[in-house]
């Protein structure tokens, strides 16, 4: 019964993928932006913190794609 209300759910709302188009487009912004200052600077991030924070972006916004993703789909 719950499979069938969530399937009806489904079918009859159509969830905006605009969401995923910002993640997504945040996400390459990001790998971008990365690969620019990488190859600039050769001693990028300096730090391990700074190391950790830069990784740490990056997985929030491939969680945040990821999520869009399996909402909308």
């Amino acid at each position: 019964m719950v499979h069938a209300l969530l399937t009806l759910a489904a079918a009859e709302a159509k969830p905006s993928k605009t969401a995923f188009y910002i993640g997504g487009g945040l996400l390459v912004a990001w790998a971008v932006a990365l690969g620019v200052i990488g190859m600039t600077q050769p001693d990028f991030p300096k730090t391990g913190g700074a190391a950790r924070g830069v990784m740490g972006i990056g997985v929030a916004l491939t969680l945040m794609t990821l999520v869009t993703v399996l909402i909308t789909a």
